[in-house]
């Protein structure tokens, strides 16, 4: 068969998968036709010992005889040694996006957790939402400092975060994506020259902490504040200094009222987090879960998590006079436990920050009792500083008789 225009008219579509049909004239050119009648030219030969087939394009958006021209200049390379399979291969990888490779990393690392990937992709809609359809060897060192120095003048914070985002998705595609000399297509990591050029803006950490002497007004406001979930939320994140997203998402089946200790599961380090529960944080989960039928904790009456926490935490504010944000309330749990004298290991287990290069820790293991009395310890300075526990043991005297 000459594969021409009145030919490939005639070619039936086959009743599954499809088939190839070869021209009798230029070997290794053909057609292939599927269930559904499409018809693709394709040329096949053996290049570097390996049969390969290569598609040169659609019947009717090419003629039969511009897929033929294609097919001897194809067959042209091949003979002179080239190998238009890997040529194709590289221009496909140089015209890899910044977003296909952002949606390959995503894809790729399964560890990544559902908050930090929509935060990944928020920060590169913020800020880098006119380069995901750029090729990744378009985005230069300069491109990369010009767009940190604009965004920078919105938030420090975010610009260095955006940043460092683009950092790994550019080291994950110089690891990924090889030419065929085995050479990545993308040569140098342009967010680099934040580091070389000195550029990563200085943001200071927050060290903000509700003081002593406020507790009071705080907790006094958080009670008036008029939302019984929320009120029981706030305090739940300041007696465990848990952070705010483990309290909203803390569930029913995490808690054990009766070995009172409750789970977070796969927190940030990914190992499971177990804490017990002071008498207080007892009392108040006791009375939470014989009012409601919800699965989550702290769900309001429609069952729903934690809702317009920012509006409250705006009412306590303007109540007590306080300026916090919710994670001061984890640095406050975690400043009280210091000022009591907590062992270092003990407070990294209430935390559950990861121990590092900490050879001596590795040997010890904080089982939660041995956590019970620490926990009990912050709860109760909480509630003496706020007025709610009296701060000695008060003895009644017996009258003289006289």
């Amino acid at each position: 068969m000459i594969l021409n225009k009145t030919a490939l008219d005639r070619l039936p579509a086959p009743k599954k998968g499809y088939r190839i049909h070869w021209d009798d004239k230029l070997a290794g050119f053909g057609v292939r036709v599927t269930t559904s009648g499409a018809k693709s030219f394709i040329f096949q030969k053996r290049i570097n010992g390996k049969e390969k087939r290569i598609t040169i394009g659609r019947f009717g958006e090419l003629t039969a005889e511009q897929a033929r021209k294609e097919a001897v200049k194809l067959a042209g390379q091949i003979a002179t040694g080239g190998d238009p399979v890997a040529d194709r291969a590289q221009k496909k990888l140089a015209g890899l996006t910044l977003g296909e490779a952002l949606n390959a990393y995503i894809e790729r690392r399964q560890t990544l957790k559902e908050r930090t990937v929509k935060d990944m992709r928020y920060a590169f809609d913020y800020g880098l939402s006119d380069w995901m359809n750029k090729p990744m060897v378009r985005i230069s060192p300069d491109m990369v400092v010009r767009r940190h120095r604009e965004m920078g003048e919105k938030s420090h914070a975010r610009a260095n975060l955006t940043m460092r985002y683009l950092r790994s998705v550019f080291s994950f595609a110089m690891d990924e994506y090889t030419g065929a000399d085995g050479k990545p297509i993308i040569e140098a990591n342009p967010v680099k020259k934040l580091s070389t050029s000195r550029a990563w803006f200085r943001v200071e950490r927050r060290q903000t902490v509700i003081k002593p002497y406020d507790l009071a007004a705080w907790w006094k406001a958080v009670e008036e504040q008029g939302n019984p979930t929320l009120r029981d939320y706030f305090r739940f994140v300041l007696l465990t200094g848990i952070r705010r997203k483990e309290a909203a998402l803390l569930k029913w089946s995490e808690v054990d009222l009766k070995g009172r200790t409750f789970t977070i599961l796969d927190p940030k380090n990914h190992h499971d987090h177990n804490l017990p529960l002071s008498d207080f944080l007892f009392e108040m989960l006791s009375r939470r879960k014989a009012e409601t039928v919800s699965e989550y904790v702290f769900a309001n009456d429609e069952g729903r998590r934690p809702a317009n926490v920012q509006k409250a935490q705006e009412r306590i504010d303007k109540a007590s006079g306080v300026a916090f944000c919710i994670h001061d309330l984890r640095r406050t749990f975690a400043t009280i436990a210091e000022s009591l004298d907590i062992p270092g290991y003990a407070l990294k287990r209430l935390l559950n920050h990861a121990n590092g290069a900490d050879v001596t820790a590795g040997y010890i293991v904080a089982s939660t009792e041995r956590l019970r009395d620490p926990m009990q310890k912050i709860t109760d300075y909480v509630l003496k500083a706020a007025g709610i526990k009296a701060s000695a043991d008060v003895v009644p005297l017996k009258q003289a008789r006289g």
